[in-house]
């Protein structure tokens, strides 16, 4: 590990517990943020708490580990070993050295490695360890499952279900929607490109936080439906924002657009694996 000398000292606030919303006062834990190196890539990795119950968290798009800080918290809190990190190309992590060719496959990488470099297996160190995982972070998260047995108990998903990457993920989808938009190469740069990337963020996050998921008509890009009258959803603040921003101002869009986007029609060339 390598300690983050932009990161070494967090304090991260009491925050509610689901049961009783009422902040944990009496907690006493530790936030550690370093850098562990997989194939060559520095991935940015944070933890809190410790023991031989690891929990490890997956992050989506536009995420980065920030996204899990409360869950961490409250999850450490009950005796568990947190960790949650930046893929490669998101956050503080290093890019893919040539991110037109990167696909899904490397971030299943990003995971093993990690969990190598961690210790984390439940065959040699008796250790249960389980996934928590949110939007594409289902898809290594789940052949990380099917592939490597002994390195993962269960995994907790959050709003999506079993599928391997494949032209069947998509075949389905309305054209209008981001995932068939944002496969076009140059399309999605040219439709960020018109804002800030504080403002991309809250387009995003106030544009997916509705009860539909928002459709383009044919001449339209999917930051053409922003309404600057909505605010931002109550459970994500300005200084939410702000970080995020700030972590996406290092990374960019490049490698997000990238993986998952135009790489989830690919076929991963996995058989044999099924719920």
């Amino acid at each position: 590990m390598h300690t983050n000398p932009f990161l070494s000292s967090v304090t991260l606030p009491p925050v509610a517990t689901c049961e009783n919303a009422k902040p944990i006062r009496n907690f006493q834990y530790s936030i550690s943020f370093a850098y562990v190196e997989v194939k060559g890539l520095k991935l940015h990795v944070v933890e809190i708490g410790s023991g031989q119950k690891a929990l490890v968290f997956l992050h989506g798009f536009p995420e980065i580990w920030y996204t899990w800080r409360h869950k961490m918290i409250v999850a450490a809190n009950a005796g568990y070993r947190t960790i949650a990190f930046d893929f490669r190309g998101y956050g503080l992590s290093q890019h893919h050295a040539k991110p037109q060719k990167a696909n899904l496959l490397d971030l299943v990488d990003d995971v093993v490695g990690l969990l190598d470099s961690l210790g984390i297996t439940k065959v040699c160190n008796n250790m249960l360890c389980l996934f928590v995982i949110k939007d594409f972070g289902a898809f290594p998260a789940y052949i990380v499952v099917a592939l490597h047995l002994e390195k993962v108990d269960s995994v907790i998903m959050l709003g999506f279900p079993f599928m391997l990457p494949g032209p069947s993920v998509i075949q389905n989808l309305p054209k209008g929607s981001y995932v068939i938009k944002w496969q076009e190469a140059g399309r999605v740069e040219a439709d960020f490109v018109c804002f800030d990337v504080k403002s991309v963020i809250r387009n995003i996050y106030t544009l997916f936080s509705g009860s539909e998921i928002p459709i383009a008509g044919d001449n339209q890009e999917i930051m053409d439906l922003y309404d600057p009258t909505t605010p931002l959803p109550p459970w994500f603040s300005e200084e939410d924002l702000a970080t995020y921003e700030s972590l996406y101002k290092k990374s960019g869009f490049r490698f997000a657009l990238q993986v998952l986007y135009r790489t989830l029609g690919v076929d991963s060339g996995i058989a044999g694996i099924s719920s």
